[in-house]
């Protein structure tokens, strides 16, 4: 059986990695905008727990999620898992 790779996004908030298509900076117009369509769709899931948003993770379900971790970090925290598996 495979083993399922997962990473913390913030606040023990986990993701499938497999799931994953995307990791960009919510700062720009059209992520702001793919956010505010996302919450109107009801696809929008904020682990940010009150946080800043400072990154947009985009599942292959269609599904966005805020985390208040950087961009950068949940790289390397995917790198990580790819090392370990």
């Amino acid at each position: 059986m495979a083993k399922l790779s997962i990473i913390n996004i913030g606040f023990g908030n986990m993701v499938s990695v497999s799931r994953i298509i995307a990791i960009v900076n919510p700062n720009s117009l059209p992520m702001k905008k793919l956010r505010d369509e996302a919450r109107d769709r009801s696809m929008l899931i904020d682990a940010t727990e009150g946080k800043k948003t400072r990154s947009i993770i985009v599942v292959d379900s269609g599904q966005i999620i805020l985390s208040a971790i950087q961009p950068e970090t949940l790289a390397q925290r995917i790198n990580q898992v790819d090392k370990d598996v």
